[in-house]
């Protein structure tokens, strides 16, 4: 039975194309299905694919390019978002009848076409109608200068947004009286945000992508990178050619991080590359307590750096003593290793002289998240892997532009700049502006939607983003959502949550993709970098708006008597404004062609120290975290492949042999003690809710369960990590042969 093992495992090597891999995407297969799904429009799709910055993943290279590495940048998760950028407007007659496209998907949804007018729908009506620009500016106008401030609320989602929408939306929203304006960075990286600030002063990755190159060893906590970020397997691929060694610390033994095939890389894509060297399989909720062990165990090999440590970082002192009180005993059971893998771990990582750590939502959709950051921090400290090439920290984001979200300003704690919400800061905005703005910090985007379940809101303007499919607890995101009097949905397509009924009426605003808007915008990648995107000729819906301009028009109907605080003429006044009020921003009212960038903070962060009270990097003491689980329970994470936030593509997850949506995998020694088989319908049941699902077997770990989201999300409760407000996606299930 080993001989055959291994001669799979060989087979699935040697044949090309990894066509015997029951873990890979059929790349090719999927660009032909690409090809047809933009049949008519092939030229314009090519024209984006070449200058536009890509609008999927937070890597953003522009055109087919990228300024680290050679070669084509293309994967699918870009390409199977071309589709949104090039199709038609929504057939006329599908509007009329809501009952009708309920009974359809979310991805269904998208499919019929983009939003091609604006659209109203009063309580009580059968369908959406058909209104005019100037109506629907004055209704907002009007329900909103009626509307208490703190009952008025904006969100704002990722993808395809820019710079210049952020920025303008917060302005709006600002200038409109609220302080409730948020993105849905909140559901992924606040934790990030927080973690960061606390500790290096910075609310940011620390390094550029090139750093990966320089690394010597390349540590991947708690994210599948062949998933959502496929380009940077490139990264990943350049830097094991240059000798670094790739270490994986997840509960779920991805196997797209095993081996991967490139498909822009002739002998990657024949016969695949190797990408993981050496794995941790920690339990769920177990890293803080991993991470522990691993500081405990280089502290007693001396290898922390001294220099560093005291020269540049404080509170290390604390932090040791509470290791050594930590019993080894303690800490290999709530990590769920043995003391000799985080052993192990420390020696490898007491030899290296440059590391890079690469993290996301494994560790932040917590209700510890940030305490996972902070302890991420602490591990980088400890050996000085801060501020130098080939070091850093970087929570690598998934949505193209998200690292700019709250930077321009769309955070209700900080203003643009990514500056404190104090009083010297609002007075330079109100004195530019001349204006006055909410001198308090708003709600976050869960609070505000919690607001909205208790007592309603009368304005809820969404630019994007579906809070149905992506909020925790479904139930009550469904109940607060048809509690607001005016919700505006301003977005390319129709979604699940547009289809709502409203207190009094639900508004729909067309919106131009990014590659659409008049003289272009910008873009800020996950390594800081703004990249500037211009617009592409193509076809045009003749009633769709920039998205930067629609708040400027609600701006204006609003307050009538100004009409300097929201008449851009085109981008560049909006990027000259954001300029002079946002410092970090500097160099980006230089931005106007194809293939201008740049970088705030330049290519690593902490070079010359930290922007904290006494310059230095900040050590946490950190308490190992509690996940109980029940007995006979499974503990629940959610987030798998063919997934884009609420955006899914197809049916089935080609990196866990094609398991359906519709799957819960279970290690299948776990499955042989339920006495359920492969296949058989299930029923998964938590506090929060229930669900049906297939029986479906992965490289778990014993007592983990996996899951995919948004479908998952009817198991989720409402649970925050109170330092940043991100939800916890986790939660324990009981599975059962369904009946």
């Amino acid at each position: 039975m080993r001989f055959f093992g291994w001669l799979q495992r060989l087979l699935v090597i040697v044949v090309p194309f990894g066509l015997l891999s029951r873990h890979k995407p059929r790349h090719f297969r999927e660009m032909l299905r690409v090809l047809w799904e933009n049949r008519g429009r092939w030229l314009y799709a090519l024209r984006i694919l070449r200058h536009g910055v890509c609008d999927g993943c937070s890597l953003g290279p522009r055109g087919l390019k990228d300024d680290v590495i050679p070669g084509v940048h293309l994967c699918l998760t870009r390409l199977k978002l071309l589709r949104l950028n090039t199709m038609g407007a929504i057939p006329d007659e599908l509007l009329g009848d809501v009952g009708a496209l309920e009974t359809l998907s979310n991805e269904a949804l998208h499919q019929l076409g983009r939003v091609p007018y604006p659209l109203l729908r009063r309580r009580g009506e059968r369908g959406f109608s058909r209104v005019s620009w100037d109506e629907a500016l004055a209704l907002t106008a009007k329900h909103w200068s009626s509307a208490a401030p703190d009952r008025i609320g904006v969100f704002l989602t990722s993808r395809g947004l820019t710079n210049e929408t952020y920025y303008t939306a917060q302005k709006l929203a600002r200038i409109g009286g609220t302080p409730h304006v948020d993105t849905c960075a909140r559901l992924c990286h606040a934790a990030s945000s927080v973690g960061l600030k606390q500790t290096l002063g910075f609310a940011a990755p620390t390094l550029s992508l090139s750093d990966w190159l320089e690394a010597e060893l390349i540590v991947i906590i708690g994210s599948n990178l062949p998933n959502n970020q496929p380009v940077s397997t490139k990264y990943l691929r350049a830097a094991k050619q240059r000798g670094a060694r790739i270490v994986v610390i997840n509960p779920f033994r991805e196997p797209a991080l095993e081996r991967y095939w490139i498909p822009s890389v002739p002998t990657s894509a024949l016969f695949g590359t190797q990408l993981m060297d050496d794995y941790f399989p920690v339990r769920p909720g177990g890293d803080i307590a991993f991470m522990s062990g691993v500081l405990k165990a280089l502290d007693e090999l001396r290898g922390w750096d001294e220099t560093f440590v005291s020269a540049q970082t404080s509170g290390a002192a604390e932090l040791r003593e509470r290791l050594k009180a930590q019993s080894w005993d303690e800490l290999a059971a709530e990590a769920g290793v043995s003391v000799e893998e985080m052993r192990k771990f420390a020696a490898l990582y007491a030899g290296t002289s440059r590391a890079v750590f690469v993290y996301s939502m494994g560790l932040t959709q917590y209700e510890f998240g940030v305490d996972n950051v902070r302890m991420v921090v602490n591990l980088a400290l400890a050996r000085g892997m801060i501020g130098r090439p080939g070091t850093g920290v970087m929570p690598i984001r998934g949505h193209s532009g998200v690292q700019g979200s709250a930077e321009c300003g769309a955070d209700p704690e900080k203003l643009p700049g990514a500056v404190a919400l104090d009083a010297e800061n609002i007075a330079r905005f109100e004195g530019d502006w001349q204006h006055a703005i909410p001198h308090e910090k708003g709600l976050r985007a869960a609070e505000l939607l919690d607001r909205a379940g208790e007592t309603g809101l009368d304005v809820l303007y969404l630019i994007g983003g579906n809070h149905l499919e992506t909020m925790p607890d479904r139930r009550h995101a469904r109940r607060a959502l048809s509690q607001v009097k005016l919700r505006i949905h301003q977005d390319i397509v129709l979604n699940t949550s547009t289809l709502l009924p409203a207190e009094e009426a639900v508004l729909v605003l067309p919106a131009q993709t990014r590659y659409e808007q008049r003289s272009g915008g910008t873009s800020t990648s996950t390594e800081r970098r703004i990249r500037f995107t211009p617009e592409i000729p193509g076809p045009r819906l003749a009633e769709a708006k920039p998205e930067w301009e629609i708040p400027c028009l609600i701006g204006a109907a609003l307050v009538p008597k100004r009409p300097e605080l929201f008449g851009y003429r085109d981008t560049a006044q909006i990027r000259a404004e954001m300029a002079r009020l946002m410092p970090l921003y500097e160099g980006i009212e230089k931005l106007e062609k194809e293939g201008d960038w740049v970088q705030w903070g330049g290519p690593q962060l902490g070079r010359d120290g930290f922007p904290t009270p006494d310059g230095k990097a900040r050590f946490s003491t950190v308490g190992l975290p509690r996940v109980d689980v029940p007995l006979g329970q499974f503990l629940l994470t959610t987030r798998r492949g063919k997934q884009f936030n609420s955006m899914t593509y197809g049916p089935t997850d080609p990196l866990t042999d094609g398991k359906k949506r519709s799957a819960i995998l279970l290690d299948p020694r776990d499955w042989a003690e339920l006495g359920i088989s492969e296949g058989e319908r299930v029923r998964v049941t938590s506090q929060a809710g229930s669900m049906e699902a297939t029986a479906g077997s992965g490289p778990c770990r014993r007592g983990h369960a996996q899951g995919f989201w948004p479908e998952c999300n009817a198991l989720l409760g409402r649970k925050y990590d109170p330092a940043s407000g991100e939800p916890d996606y986790n939660t324990a299930v009981r599975i059962e042969r369904a009946t």
